[in-house]
């Protein structure tokens, strides 16, 4: 039997580092009517245009009342990844409610290189919400606050640095 040429692309990702995962993903409003076209545009307008995923279906549940007059509605996503940075991207920035990686099973290498990139690409939007935070979030005095906290972790890890210095110097 042929391979369909979804099952091709996907084969072929998999034997290039790529990832196959079921991303789940939950939405509450307190209008119904508008959760299914924000969770469309979730997965069609931003999971499908994200660097790295190659492509990705799935369906959206319709929107259920909750006791509390809010309504919800949840979608399962399957997605194929390139590589693991593009998974790790996807679920740091739209965060999910649960990932299952689908394929490969059992182990995946990672090179040095790529781990560091990925870490490299971890910190840049850890720093990106944090600005976002310090900016926007935060009163004047808890920026403030926040300010002396990191400048009295800066003194500690200063001081960390000069007595490991000093103790090889010593060995």
């Amino acid at each position: 039997m042929a391979k369909s040429q979804m099952d091709q692309l996907t084969d072929d990702a998999i034997n290039k580092k790529g990832i196959l995962a079921k991303l789940y993903f939950d939405m509450h409003s307190e209008r119904a009517e508008e959760l299914q076209p924000i969770m469309t545009d979730l997965v069609n307008e931003r999971l499908l245009k994200a660097p790295g995923v190659l492509y990705c279906y799935g369906g959206i549940e319709e929107p259920l009342q909750g006791k509390d007059g809010q309504y919800s509605t949840s979608a399962e996503i399957t997605v194929l990844f390139n590589d693991i940075g593009a998974l790790i991207n996807i679920v740091f920035n739209f965060a999910p409610v649960g990932v299952e990686i689908l394929k490969p099973t059992g182990e995946y290498r990672i090179a040095t290189s790529d781990l560091q990139s990925v870490l490299l690409s971890l910190a840049d939007i850890s720093v990106s919400y944090s600005d976002y935070i310090l900016s926007r979030v935060l009163t004047p005095e808890e920026r403030e606050r926040v300010k002396h906290d990191m400048e009295n972790r800066k003194l500690v890890g200063d001081r960390l640095i000069e007595r490991k210095k000093t103790v090889n110097e010593g060995a």
